[in-house]
C-alpha cells in the first residue's frame, strides 16, 4: 500500500504537465514525407562506388590465388623428397628392385611346407615398410636429416637380411626333407 500511495502522489504532482494535445491532421504525412527525403536524399560517395567492382575483383583474384597456391603444392612425398635429396630416391630405388627381386624369389618357393614362414616374412616386410614410410615422412616434415637418412638404410637392410634369413631357412627345410625322404626310401 505504501507503493501505491507515492505512486499517487507522483501523478499527482504531475498532474497539468502531460503533453494532452492532439497533432494536427497532415502531421503523420509531413513526417513520413520528410522521412522519405531524409532517407532518399544522403549523398552517395561517387569516390567508394567506383571502386566497389576494383576491390571486389581484387579479392576475388587473391583468394583464387590462395587457392591455387594450397592446391597445387600437394606434392607426394616421393616428389618432396627427391626435391630434398636425390640421392635418397637413387638408393631407394636400388634397394627396392633388390629387395622386390629377393621377395619374388622367396615366393617361388612357396609350398606347404615353406608357407607359413613366407607368409609372416611378408607380414614383417609390410610392417617395414610402414616404418619407412613414417621415416620419409619425418625426412619432409624436417627431422634430423642424417638421423633419418640412417634409419631409411638400416630399414633397407632389415628388409634383406631378413629375406636372405628366410631364404637360408628355405633351403635348410628343402634339405631336411630331401635328406628324410632319401632315407625313408632306403
Amino acid at each position: 500500500m505504501i507503493d501505491n500511495n507515492n505512486i499517487e502522489d507522483l501523478f499527482k504532482n504531475l498532474e497539468g504537465n502531460f503533453d494532452t494535445q492532439e497533432p494536427s491532421v497532415g502531421h503523420k504525412d509531413q513526417f513520413l514525407k520528410k522521412l522519405n527525403t531524409t532517407n532518399n536524399s544522403e549523398p552517395k560517395n561517387n569516390k567508394n562506388s567506383f571502386w566497389k567492382p576494383f576491390a571486389i575483383a581484387a579479392s576475388i583474384a587473391f583468394l583464387c590465388a590462395i587457392g591455387i597456391t594450397f592446391f597445387n603444392t600437394n606434392q607426394t612425398t616421393t616428389e618432396q623428397i627427391t626435391e630434398m635429396a636425390p640421392e635418397v630416391t637413387e638408393t631407394k630405388n636400388y634397394f627396392a628392385s633388390l629387395i622386390n627381386d629377393q621377395i619374388n624369389n622367396l615366393k617361388k618357393e612357396n609350398s606347404p611346407t615353406t608357407k607359413k614362414i613366407i607368409d609372416d616374412t611378408l607380414l614383417q616386410l609390410q610392417k617395414l615398410e610402414k616404418d619407412y614410410t613414417v621415416l620419409e615422412q619425418n625426412l619432409v616434415n624436417g627431422g634430423n636429416t642424417k638421423l633419418i637418412l640412417s634409419a631409411i638404410i638400416t630399414n633397407y637392410q632389415t628388409r634383406i637380411d631378413l629375406v636372405k634369413d628366410v631364404m637360408e631357412q628355405i633351403d635348410t627345410i628343402k634339405n631336411l626333407k630331401k635328406y628324410n625322404d632319401e632315407n625313408f626310401t632306403l
